[in-house]
């Protein structure tokens, strides 16, 4: 009897101590059963020095471009406004998303509550979707530009514009749902970040996590594979014809195609890939360690898109070099080959948009007019 009643008294004394601990912050409304298991204090930290790497390396490359773009004016063509947005839309996820994993991870949980995570499982979708859909509109871009007869305008942004407001919009359609009944935001993989809520069961659930892995991962690579394998193609056949002129084109663009999918692919697909299968695999398929390490992947797209789509990108090549060298602004005309190793006699001026054009050698040749086809083309 004595003894019952000093377990009760140590009980009743360690009540309110106890639900203060269960309850860190009353602002946070995260119940345990809502945060999945996590990692090892190694797991975490390993977590955070990629995410920190990623960090520092995704603002500085993005902030890097935008220096580009704002210090050389001739950068402003319509085509390479959806480079911008490629690196607005990356920059963002440096500024609002990536920021609170990292902490979250040196912390070893998830610190800004439930509102914070649902704000961070929207915008980083939000902005992972505009940066997708721009790199697939930027392959459609580049592929429509190889095929008009003439030189775009350059001074027409209207289309642009139009393409970065849609895939602004697109990606809302698709972020906006989980707010409005259709899934939901909520921690994942270890409980130290945050997103769609692919592990739950429910048909209202995996019906979205269908939907948001076609239209938003499925379909751009195809678009992205279908054009840049078109251009690849155009280029190849006219190589057999204009060997000398378009060899070195057609191995740049070969070495810009294939980097630009394999990146693509390593990204973003083992993402989509985890989360069908923690949406339809068995239960418990998918531990904290396999989830991190897509989402981390899918994160260091932010520090590999500034390298890829803006250094393979001749006219920025060339802003970069005299960017670094504190130079004026590279000639639109008159560039001279010789002293670019990145141009050859044929290739397109800095802001003109790649096109076809057929030269005629004149009346003492006339079967040449058909064997001289040259391809402008900058990627």
């Amino acid at each position: 009897m004595v003894v019952y009643i000093w377990s009760l008294n140590i009980s009743n004394k360690d009540i309110p101590a106890l639900n203060q601990s269960a309850n860190v912050s009353s602002g946070d409304p995260l119940e345990p059963h809502d945060i999945p298991p996590g990692l090892s204090r190694t797991g975490h930290t390993v977590t955070a020095v990629c995410l920190g790497i990623i960090l520092v390396f995704g603002c500085l490359n993005n902030l890097f471009v935008l220096l580009i773009f704002a210090r050389f004016r001739s950068l402003w063509t319509p085509i390479n406004l959806i480079l911008l947005n490629i690196s607005v839309s990356d920059i963002l996820v440096c500024l609002f998303g990536t920021p609170f994993s990292f902490a979250s991870s040196l912390y070893g949980k998830w610190l800004l509550g439930h509102h914070g995570c649902k704000w961070y499982g929207f915008a980083n979708s939000l902005f992972g979707i505009v940066s997708l859909m721009s790199l697939s509109i930027l392959s459609y871009e580049r592929y429509a530009a190889l095929l008009r007869p003439t030189k775009a305008d350059v001074s027409d942004f209207r289309r642009a514009w139009l393409c970065v407001a849609g895939s602004w919009l697109y990606s809302l359609v698709w972020t906006l749902p989980p707010f409005l009944g259709w899934s939901s935001y909520g921690p994942e993989g270890p409980g130290t970040t945050c997103s769609v809520q692919w592990h739950l069961r429910s048909s209202n659930s995996m019906s979205y996590v269908m939907c948001l892995f076609i239209f938003c991962l499925l379909l751009p690579l195809m678009l992205m594979i279908f054009c840049y394998g078109k251009i690849l193609f155009i280029i190849k056949g006219v190589t057999k014809i204009n060997l000398l002129t378009a060899q070195r084109r057609e191995n740049h663009i070969l070495l810009m195609v294939v980097t630009m999918v394999s990146c693509y692919l390593l990204c973003w697909m083992p993402y989509g890939v985890v989360a069908l299968l923690a949406a339809f695999g068995r239960r418990g398929l998918i531990t904290p360690v396999t989830s991190v390490v897509p989402s981390v992947l899918a994160k260091s797209s932010t520090v590999v898109n500034p390298v890829i789509y803006v250094l393979f990108n001749n006219q920025f090549y060339r802003c970069f070099l005299a960017f670094l060298k504190c130079q004026e602004e590279p000639s639109i005309h008159g560039q001279n080959p010789q002293h670019s190793s990145k141009e050859d006699p044929h290739a397109l001026r800095p802001c003109d948009e790649p096109s076809l054009h057929r030269n005629i050698k004149g009346p003492q040749n006339k079967e040449q007019h058909t064997l001289s086809l040259v391809v402008h083309y900058t990627p």
